[in-house]
This record gives structure tokens, C-alpha cells and sequence, in this order.
């Protein structure tokens, strides 16, 4: 197979490559460097996939979904966050999004849909969602109505999405159980992402 001489390359320059200067650049491990490198090799071995070469098992089909929202004043600078995550507790992907000055509930459903549509391009079938937004989750759920005018199309945009898969569930968790998407929401905000 040709990708087969790829990963050997990229195994090769993990163990005898000089990295110094790599190292030097990024201020990064070199263990934690050489990590990647065999992990790249490891998928570089099988034939290429979008799942594959986005470091996701072949056979996956379920992610969840960790989003939050931040606004600082309320209406104030506000960005999205969230972070996908395998059946196996694996970081598949962190997103950010600057929103510019928006109300907090405007960054939890844009957060929310930001994970979903990234969740979908990767072609999972079934999310979990987890934010820390009771309101968004009951209205999601049809337990509170969208008594927002501005907040009526994202609900309908993101139940859109949600109905396009095969099955979601709906969770709401403490801010503590959502530490990573809030995380992604501030620094959407702090660097404008």
C-alpha cells in the first residue's frame, strides 16, 4: 500500500529525526511531539477517510457534544464554544467563534449549533448534547417555549440539525461538567476567534 511508505516516513522522523528546532518553535515535548508524529503515522497506514484523517475510529457514529455560550455584560462580548467528544472520552475536536456583542442565550444556541453542524460534517449519526443551559435544553426538549424573537431562528435552526440524526439526547449538566466548552466560549472572546 503507498501509504504504508508514508507512515514509515513519519515513524522514521519520531524516533531518529533531529526535532530540536521544532521543539525550539513551538515550545512543545519532544515525547509529546514524537506522539503525533507516530499517530499521524498510524493513520497515514489505513486507507485514507474523512473519519480517519480526522482521527476518529472508522466505525463511529456516535459523538458528544459539550457547548457553551459567553457573554460578558449580557448583552456584551460573547463567542460560542465546543468540544466533540468520542464514545471513549477522546477529544475529537475544540471550535471557538467570536459573536461579537450578543446576549448569553444567543452564544448557548449558537454554540450548540456550531458543535452539531461540525458533528455533521464528520458524518456522525448520533449526539449526545451536554450544555449547561437549562433554558436552551428545556426549550429544545419542548418543556419551555421560544418566547424570543431573536432567539426563534437559532432554536429552529438547531432543532433542524438535530432532527437531520438518527437519534440525540438532550442533557443538561452543572457548569463544573462543562468546563471545556466553557474553556472554548472565553477564549472565542479573548482571542476573537
Amino acid at each position: 500500500m503507498a501509504y504504508a511508505k508514508d507512515a514509515e516516513l513519519l515513524r522514521f522522523m519520531a524516533r531518529a529525526e533531529p526535532l530540536a528546532s521544532t521543539v525550539d518553535e513551538f515550545s512543545v515535548k519532544r515525547e509529546r511531539l514524537q506522539r503525533l508524529l507516530e499517530r499521524v503515522a498510524d493513520l497515514v497506514d489505513e486507507e485514507p477517510t474523512a473519519a480517519n484523517l480526522a482521527g476518529l475510529p472508522k466505525n463511529l457514529n456516535r459523538l458528544r457534544v459539550y457547548s457553551d455560550g459567553a457573554a460578558r455584560g449580557n448583552p456584551g462580548p460573547s463567542g460560542a464554544g465546543a468540544v466533540l467528544v468520542d464514545p471513549r472520552g477522546r477529544v475529537v475536536e475544540r471550535l471557538g467563534k467570536y459573536l461579537g456583542v450578543q446576549t448569553n442565550n444567543f452564544a448557548e444556541y449558537t454554540a450548540l449549533i456550531l458543535g452539531l453542524q461540525r458533528a455533521r460534517e464528520l458524518g456522525v449519526d448520533e449526539v449526545e448534547v451536554f450544555a449547561d443551559s437549562e433554558l436552551m435544553i428545556r426549550q429544545l426538549s419542548g418543556r419551555y417555549q421560544v418566547k424570543s424573537p431573536s432567539l426563534r431562528p437559532l432554536y429552529e435552526q438547531a432543532r433542524g440539525i438535530l432532527n437531520e440524526f438518527s437519534r440525540f439526547k438532550l442533557v443538561h449538566v452543572p457548569r463544573e461538567m462543562n468546563q471545556a466548552a466553557d474553556e472554548m466560549s472565553n477564549k472565542a472572546i479573548d482571542e476573537r476567534l
